[in-house]
């Protein structure tokens, strides 16, 4: 089992808000390390926003939980009821996030019973917000994230695995059901990946000339993201329309079968290309294939669909054959703006590969 950066912020977070909590002699120091496990957040962005968000709870809960019991009392009904109402408003203001931390605040302050309500509130509130700031401070300058790395990574990994099904079963040396698994795994994984484009989108950067290569790589990443999928989408199909194709002429079938591998091979190119382990030529012979053996796919599939009658069959393959001039589309966008990437930000420098991490 691997520990990530998040697990150990959050231990550290929880650390520090009890020693200071304890430094600063605050009773129940225990609402300082429990209102900062609900202020973790992955990124430096989330954490801010966070604090924000959990500032404006603690306040809330804090006022319904001192004008609460000082006309009600302690009563563990009224608890319920003000936890009720405090709920009922956040959901109206569009903060369910913060929800929890706010009820932590009102059970705190409400679950005292002796005399000076008021002092032992705002210590409570307090203690509470110190947890807070202490996982604001800890996600700041402990460990910050670097998404952009863990981004290329699973792209790369997630990237050949797929290609790497597609050899097979265009060659057809792949299993079926093993496919078929694998394939629900992909997909689980891509929407992983969306949520890891999320997370590096959200890292801020304050530096102009940062700022403008940033941008272009957003573009480059979401592309890269669409290329996989477009690929996935053919692994897809390929895996669907198995039997049919093992039904068409030898010569459909190469043609389908040379297409792919040279688009897989540009894939390779691509992804080699934005490490700067690939030479950029726009007219080099990858980019040539690419552009050229759609017409020819395209002019085998046609030269089939004339030749035979019109059966139901022959329409079941309009979907690959499209998805694979798609793909190829989208390859030749995303080299595209690798090349501008590289021209613009020629000193930029980029993510390592996988290799180069360990």
């Amino acid at each position: 089992m691997r520990l990530g950066a998040r697990v150990f912020k959050t231990g550290i977070a929880i650390t520090f808000a009890l020693v200071l909590a304890k430094l600063l002699q605050l009773p129940s120091p225990v609402f300082a390390g429990i209102s900062a496990v609900f202020a973790m957040q992955p990124t430096i962005y989330r954490s801010y926003l966070s604090l924000i968000e959990q500032v404006q709870a603690n306040v809330i809960g804090a006022i319904f939980a001192i004008v609460f019991t000082l006309i009600f009392g302690h009563d563990p009904f009224i608890i319920g009821l003000t936890a009720i109402l405090v709920i009922a408003l956040f959901l109206r203001l569009r903060l369910e996030s913060s929800i929890s931390v706010a009820l932590v605040t009102v059970i705190a302050i409400m679950e005292y019973t002796e005399q000076h309500f008021i002092e032992f509130a705002l210590i409570r509130f307090s203690t509470i917000m110190l947890g807070v700031l202490a996982a604001f401070v800890v996600n700041l300058v402990f460990l910050p994230p670097k998404y952009e790395k863990k981004l290329y990574t699973k792209i790369v990994e997630y990237t050949e695995h797929i290609l790497k099904w597609i050899r097979m079963n265009v060659r057809h040396a792949s299993e079926h059901h093993l496919l078929k698994e694998d394939i629900e795994k992909l997909k689980e994984n891509m929407m992983k990946l969306d949520q890891l484009y999320l997370l590096y989108k959200e890292e801020r950067t304050y530096f102009r000339k940062h700022k403008y290569s940033k941008s272009r790589k957003l573009v480059l990443y979401r592309q890269m993201i669409v290329a996989t999928n477009r690929a996935l989408e053919t692994l897809k199909l390929l895996h669907r329309l198995e039997n049919e194709l093992a039904h068409t002429p030898a010569e459909l079938q190469n043609a389908i079968k040379n297409e792919l591998d040279c688009l897989l091979n540009y894939h390779d190119q691509i992804l080699l290309k934005f490490i700067g382990k690939v030479k950029s030529d726009p007219q080099s012979q990858f980019v040539t294939e690419a552009c050229s053996g759609k017409k020819g796919l395209i002019h085998s599939f046609l030269n089939h669909y004339a030749e035979q009658s019109i059966k139901q069959e022959n329409y079941q393959l309009f979907p690959l054959i499209g998805a694979i001039i798609e793909y190829s589309h989208q390859l030749e966008h995303l080299d595209t703006l690798i090349e501008s990437f590289h021209h613009y930000h020629k000193e930029e420098h980029v993510v390592p590969t996988p290799e180069e991490q360990e």
